[in-house]
């Protein structure tokens, strides 16, 4: 008999990144402690910037007293990863799961949300690679169209992945994406000769996507709500 696996799932619509990552960081202690199932929260955020634990601040091209007049934000995080961006119209999924429960190991997981994205594009007949070594995300020829950047702790995942579906490119001028200068940023609607669906749709063909090949079977869509306030 197949063992059956839970994924809550919550979709939280658009979220300052602040609150998301004090969200993140409540419900990776919950998973710990094994109160809740695997949980991914679904969302974008308004426009902001995010470095990882490396700290490449050389790798933003504008002085941060700018970013305000931009009409963004500025936050240092413990993923892993260069900077990057993230706003509207971008497609983010940050998994709150036990890679000890489905026997994945941190490389495994990161090729996971790669081929989830590369799935997702395939959807829309753009074909999407993994990036080759020194690469991170996922990239349609030249151009880089998801960006990864996880945590893990004891086993518990945070962090994850942003597929841009139409988010204003201009924002990438402004960084050295995920630090790789000689390569540009591109979209799902820049790739796609096909009309797109609404962006709710396509986050939730991207949570099928990690579901699929996470092999989840069971899989509880939850809105207009907080996650800790559930459980």
């Amino acid at each position: 008999m197949k063992l059956r696996r839970n994924l809550h799932v919550w979709k939280l619509g658009m979220m300052n990144y602040a609150s998301a990552l004090k969200l993140q960081e409540q419900l990776v202690s919950e998973r710990k402690a094994g109160r809740i199932p695997d949980t991914i929260l679904s969302l974008q955020h308004p426009p902001t910037y995010t470095l990882g634990k490396r700290r490449t601040d050389h790798n933003l091209l504008v002085p941060e007293s700018d970013l305000k007049s931009m009409g963004a934000e500025l936050h240092y995080t413990e993923r892993g990863g260069d900077i990057t961006f993230h706003g509207p119209r971008q497609a983010i999924l940050y998994p709150i799961i036990s890679l000890r429960d489905i026997g994945f190991g941190a490389r495994k997981y990161v090729e996971g949300l790669e081929s989830t994205m590369i799935d997702l594009a395939s959807i829309h007949r753009v074909k999407a690679r993994p990036g080759i070594k020194g690469e991170t995300g996922v990239w349609v020829g030249d151009s880089k169209i998801g960006a990864i950047g996880v945590r893990i702790s004891l086993g518990i995942t945070s962090h994850g992945l942003a597929f841009n579906i139409d988010p204003d490119l201009n924002y990438f001028k402004h960084i050295v994406p995920c630090g790789i200068a000689d390569k540009g940023v591109t979209s799902l609607r820049n790739e796609t000769e096909m009309e797109l669906p609404d962006d709710e749709v396509i986050h939730e063909q991207l949570v099928q996507c990690f579901a699929k090949l996470l092999h989840y079977t069971d899989i509880q869509w939850i809105s207009d709500t907080s996650p800790l306030s559930t459980y």
